[in-house]
């Protein structure tokens, strides 16, 4: 009877024993198995992206190269006015462009404030862009010169580069619209060493001193027309330009219940006869007023001289662009 409990009371303690071991080593699998989770669970969020030795940000030793190579005959000579500098930036300047209703001449309206552009302390706002250079591992890379260029005609110039276009050389000149083209016509002219011969060259484009003629016809075709030629600075606005010189381009009640040029009464309508090439794009909301009417037609409040026009007040209008 002894023996009998004595090898019941072994086997009881070789069981505890078994399974103390499998739940021991059960603890150690699971202990194993957390730690080979650990690491991937800490340094995932940790990775980041890096440049490769053939980055081409690693040849930035040629950042000295903020001094770009000038070997193209086109580009411009920046040597020539103390206004006009190059710089090299990545290819997002953070730059906001901007221009005047003439649509053209497009200048620097504002950068972002952690932005290259702004960064580089060398912009400033205002200035207008003159020119720009892609830069890249392939080569021939051509010179974009973008002095007066409309401003399609600058954005397209960004949209076409190519893939592996990292930076872009850029011109500027620190001045005004104005300005930039007085010192093309001085360049031009020491350039021809005449600065009479090229005096017809541009159609009817302002003239070197920058201005042109607006040639206001009213009552056309009635027995008191009368035809009036005004000279005025290069840019300057049909309205103001014509109420500056007594000429009404409102017609009936509308000549003293209009919006004072502010582009909301829709009533200073003339027709631009001639020279509507030398004038400034018709906006959107422009042509929506005038959708009933020729091309021809436009509101005088937003209209600008940039060459020499003839203007027509008084236009035939159709009645339901009075309903306005």
């Amino acid at each position: 009877m002894i023996s009998l409990l004595a090898f019941t009371a072994l086997l009881l303690i070789v069981s505890i024993g078994s399974i103390q071991g499998f739940s021991s080593s059960s603890s150690i699998r699971i202990a194993r198995m957390k730690t080979r989770l650990t690491p991937i669970s800490i340094h995932q969020p940790s990775l980041q992206l890096s440049a490769t030795p053939n980055d081409d940000d690693n040849n930035d030793n040629d950042d000295n190269q903020n001094q770009p190579r000038e070997e193209e005959d086109t580009a411009i000579d920046i040597t020539v006015d103390p206004r006009l500098y190059r710089l090299r930036l990545p290819r997002a300047t953070g730059i906001e462009w901007g221009t005047d209703l003439s649509f053209s001449f497009v200048y620097v309206r504002d950068m972002e404030p952690s932005g290259p552009a702004k960064l580089s302390r060398l912009i400033d706002k205002g200035d207008q862009i003159c020119e720009l250079r892609p830069v890249s591992k392939v080569s021939g890379d051509a010179v974009v010169p973008l002095i007066g260029a409309s401003f399609d005609a600058v954005m397209n110039a960004y949209a076409t580069l190519s893939n592996d276009v990292k930076k872009v050389d850029l011109v500027f000149f620190k001045g005004t619209k104005d300005e930039l083209k007085d010192l093309c016509a001085s360049t031009s002219s020491d350039a021809n060493g005449d600065s009479s011969s090229n005096s017809n060259s541009n159609s009817s484009r302002g003239s070197k001193n920058g201005m042109v003629q607006i040639t206001v016809i009213q009552n056309k075709g009635a027995k008191d027309e009368q035809i009036k030629v005004i000279e005025t600075k290069e840019g300057a606005n049909v309205r103001q330009t014509l109420v500056d010189n007594g000429i009404n381009v409102y017609q009936s009640f509308t000549r003293w219940t209009n919006c004072k040029g502010k582009q909301l009464c829709g009533t200073c309508i003339v027709n631009v006869a001639e020279g509507s090439v030398d004038t400034n794009r018709k906006s959107m909301d422009e042509g929506s007023t005038l959708r009933e009417n020729p091309d021809s037609y436009r509101l005088s409040c937003v209209t600008f001289a940039y060459g020499d026009v003839t203007v027509e007040t008084f236009p035939p209008i159709e009645a339901s662009q009075w309903t306005r």
